[in-house]
């Protein structure tokens, strides 16, 4: 017997999917309010997608895991002022469906996302992942920053785990475990994925090309009817 989990990706993870990363980044700055109200649709196509699955599972799922990469080892990838006003809204309508089927949220966020934990926490998120430790998330400093107020799964160095001897692995697992008490809400797993080291080729990256923000909204109208037509299935 093992736990099932559903995953969607929130507004920002859906949306440098589709633009990628650099173009994200630069219409953040070049036109804020503009793509705001694309993030709006995404984030609307994004829910319908978690009612979706919830619906499919009819039953089955034992909660959902929200996938939403927003900030690298030094912090936030742009204003946090930005995500509260953009994304958050999008969040707290998973995590509020989510609830209102009786199923927690695991937040999945890499890199160090630490100034918008107290919104994490106020929009309901029960537990965050991966706590990544190479960008230095400290469970323990965490837990006595944020009490008891959200659950912390990981902060196992991934890269420890890969590259040190067997012996300091099982050292680090204990000392971990030790420090993982009973009411501490905390799950014990890896940190982050191991991507490879190989180098990366231009074709092989998401924003090869710079497209123009006209040429995304200008399909809206077709995400748009997707995400909010009762008869129309992600």
């Amino acid at each position: 017997e093992f736990p099932v989990f559903g995953s969607v990706c929130e507004g920002h993870e859906m949306l440098w999917r589709i633009i990628g990363s650099e173009n994200a980044m630069m219409w953040i700055a070049e036109e804020p309010e503009r793509l705001g109200r694309q993030i709006e649709r995404v984030c609307a196509y994004s829910l319908e997608l978690t009612k979706a699955q919830i619906k499919a599972a009819a039953g089955l799922l034992d909660g959902m895991v929200v996938w939403g990469d927003v900030a690298y080892k030094k912090g936030m990838l742009f204003s946090p002022a930005y995500w509260r006003k953009w994304f958050k809204p999008g969040v707290k309508a998973i995590v509020d469906l989510c609830h209102e089927h009786g199923l927690p949220v695991i937040y999945h966020g890499c890199g160090n996302a630490t100034r918008i934990f107290e919104d994490f926490i106020e929009v309901g998120v029960d537990a965050y992942n991966p706590l990544e430790a190479k960008a230095g998330m400290d469970v323990i400093e965490l837990r006595r920053r944020f009490g008891h107020r959200i659950g912390f799964c990981g902060n196992m160095d991934v890269l420890l785990w890969a590259t040190a001897p067997l012996e300091e692995v099982r050292a680090a697992w204990r000392c971990e475990r030790a420090q993982a008490r009973p009411a501490s809400m905390r799950a014990i797993s890896s940190a982050e994925r191991r991507r490879s080291a190989a180098p990366r080729t231009p074709s092989s990256c998401s924003a090869v090309r710079r497209p123009t923000i006209e040429a995304v909204t200008s399909g809206r109208r077709r995400v748009h009817a997707m995400a909010t037509s009762p008869g129309v299935r992600p």
